[in-house]
Order: C-alpha cells, then structure tokens, then sequence
C-alpha cells in the first residue's frame, strides 16, 4: 500500500469531491418527481418509485459490491464503478418511459457506491495521527453532495429540463473517473479471498469485535434519529402555522450545512484521543436539540437552531464512529465500511416510518418526545461502553473468515 504520505491535501479534497458527487447520484429524482411524472405520462404513485429503486439499488450495491474494495485495487476499481454509473446516468437521461427510467436509476443506485469505497481508502492512506481528520473531510464531501444534490436538481431542472440534470451528472462522474485513476496512487489488495467468502466474512469481522457490535449500534441509531427528525419536519413546515411550499422546505436542509463544519473539524478530536468524549457530548446536544424542538412548533428560529444542533451533533457522533470502526482493521475497513452503511440504512429506514406512524399518532409533541428518547438510549449505550465496549484496541487485523 502507498504510504501515508502520499494522502496530499489535493487528493483528500479530491476524494471528498468525489465522494460528493457520487451520493448526490441518489437524490436527483427527489424534488423532480413532479416534472418527471408529467413529462413522461405516469401517475405521481409511480413516480414516487424512482427514489425507493435508487435506494434499494444503493443497499444492494453496498452490501454486494462495497466489500470488494478489500481485495481489488481500487485505483481500478473506483474508476470502473464511476464509468459504471456514467452509463446508468445517460441511462436516465435519454429514458423515454416510466419503467426505462426506473430500471435504470435501479443500475444507477447499485453502481453509484464509489463514495463508500472512497472513504475506507482515505483512512487507508491516511496515517494513524491524521485518520480522523482525513476521514472527517472526505465524510463531510458526501454530506456536502447529499444537502446540495436535491438544491442543484431543481435549479438545473427549472432551467433546462430534468434529463439534462442526469447528463451532467454522467459528465461529472466520467471526469471523476479520469482524475481519481491518475490520482489515487497503485494499491496491493489488503487481503484475498474467494467472493462467497469475502461476502460472508462482513459478519465475520464485526462479530469478531465487540467494539464494533457497539459502535454500529450506535450508528444505527444516529441515523435512525436523524430520519426522525427530518421526515417529520417536512409535516411540521407544510402544515400550520407554517404552510411552507416544497421549494422552501427545502432551504431548510442548507441550516445542515454546519455539519458539514462540524465533519471537517471533528476528526481533530479522534486524532487528539477526544473520540469517547466527544460522542458522549454530541448525543447530549442532541438530546437539548429535541427538546427545543419540542418548543419550537410555532417559532421558525428555534426550528432553524434546533436543525443546527442536531446536525453537528448526529454529523459529528457519525464521523467519530467511522473512524473507530476504521481503527479495528488495517485489512477490512471497505468490509467494516459496508457493515456500517448497512445499519445506517436500516436505521434512517425505521426512522422514516416511525416519524409517519408517530406524527399519525401524537404530532410533533410525539416526535420530539421518541427522539428524546432515542438520544437517552444512544447515551445510555455511550455510558456502558465508554469504559470497554467501545474503547477500540490499538490498530490491528481483527478475525476475517
């Protein structure tokens, strides 16, 4: 492997770039899905399917293809998945029905993962006194790709039609191809296994660690109240007394910009020995963040600094967790990576329901009331394993199959 020398302040803002520009492949459709369903002639309900393809598509991607970035080069690989998705992305552009453009965001989700490959490679090349950092920028690009891909959709959308947004993507990402293939320096494989093998092993290296087993528990759970919060959000400001339209709902999602703040100044504190601490510290800003919210039902500047809070806090607790996980293995960070991205999606999926289901139920009180509750857990977590569960051994090969 390259050492850790060779992660240059260019090739970091590169990766995150990168990483960027992949995830907003997710989240084109999600305020076109209008525009879409008039242009091509298909009810709304079925429009409504072009989000939920792409990001079962995106899971499988994750779960089939991620751990791959263990035993290939990725100098290759990451520029094969990103020609993968340019062709899934022009895919999209020139779709001419409902159904083509549905089984082509499906390919377009399943190949859109080089973000997750990305990031394991970043604390590859960084070294041990850097990896948080290293981690805490290119993590704060795909953040940074998942608040501005939805602003950019519509602007483009609005100027010159929802197929051309899919076009420029599949420009960006075959230029991304190009750049990381000369930038990322020629990487042995970590380690070699047979693909039903490499598959299996996911479990294999996160039951080989407790401290993993606890930190995903606590990354599932960030998640889970991050979707809380923010599908219940768009009830809250498209009902009384706010009756906000969609193009202004979505302003709102800018105020989580300061995570994206709070990513690329976080990692400071796993470099510095801070990474229990510190995640004990955002969940308890979490906590003050749902209980403003629950004052803030009428007050749209308390519904601003409570979104403020919530991300950096949850923002800053996701990074932390990234990087631990990426301290237990020098061979299995794309497989640690995976089970990872895995339990996130798992949580912001139940989340999402809850909110429906709690919003049905008992309004914004019963929101902030769950997601209270949920940060009482994940602090609960935090206090039983800041002394053994979650302290992460030195670096390490932990048990692969």
């Amino acid at each position: 492997m390259a050492p850790p020398t060779e992660m240059s302040r260019r090739l970091t803002f590169l990766l995150a770039a990168a990483a960027g520009a992949s995830i907003g492949n997710l989240y084109w459709a999600q305020p076109l899905l209008g525009f879409i369903a008039a242009d091509l002639h298909a009810a709304t309900a079925t429009a409504g399917w072009l989000v939920t393809v792409t990001q079962l598509g995106y899971a499988v991607g994750v779960l089939l293809l991620v751990p791959l970035g263990d035993v290939l080069d990725r100098r290759r690989f990451v520029p094969v998945m990103l020609l993968a998705s340019t062709a899934a992305l022009l895919m999209c552009a020139l779709a001419p029905t409902i159904e083509v453009l549905l089984l082509a965001l499906g390919v377009l989700g399943v190949t859109t993962i080089s973000g997750q490959i990305l990031t394991p490679l970043a604390g590859d090349l960084a070294g041990d006194a850097h990896r948080g950092r290293i981690v805490g920028v290119v993590g704060s690009g795909t953040l940074t790709g998942i608040l501005a891909s939805r602003t950019i959709s519509g602007l483009v959308a609005d100027t010159a039609g929802w197929r051309v947004v899919y076009a420029l993507a599949a420009v960006v990402a075959l230029h991304f191809a190009v750049l990381l293939h000369r930038a990322i320096p020629p990487l042995a494989p970590r380690t070699r296994l047979p693909y039903p093998q490499l598959i299996a092993s996911v479990g294999a290296v996160v039951t080989g660690e407790r401290a993993a087993r606890w930190t995903l528990a606590l990354a599932a759970t960030g998640f889970a109240t991050f979707s809380l919060f923010w599908t219940a959000l768009t009830f809250l400001l498209s009902g009384p007394p706010f009756r906000y339209p969609v193009a202004v709902i979505g302003l709102f999602g800018l105020a989580g910009l300061a995570g994206v703040l709070s990513g690329l100044h976080g990692g400071r504190l796993h470099d510095s020995g801070l990474s229990l601490p510190a995640t004990g510290v955002a969940w308890m800003l979490a906590l003050g963040a749902f209980v403003l919210a629950a004052f803030a039902g009428r007050s749209v500047v308390l519904v601003v600094v409570a979104i403020v809070m919530l991300d950096v806090a949850l923002q800053t607790q996701a990074l932390l967790n990234r990087a631990r996980l990426f301290t237990l293995s020098q061979v299995a960070r794309s497989r640690l990576n995976t089970a990872l991205a895995v339990g996130n999606f798992i949580g912001a999926a139940v989340g999402s329901a809850a909110a429906s289901i709690l919003w049905s139920a008992g309004g914004w009180t019963a929101v902030t009331i769950a997601g209270a509750g949920l940060c009482c857990v994940a602090l609960a977590v935090w206090a039983l394993g800041r002394r053994g569960p979650l302290l992460t051994p030195r670096p390490g090969n932990i048990p692969v199959l």
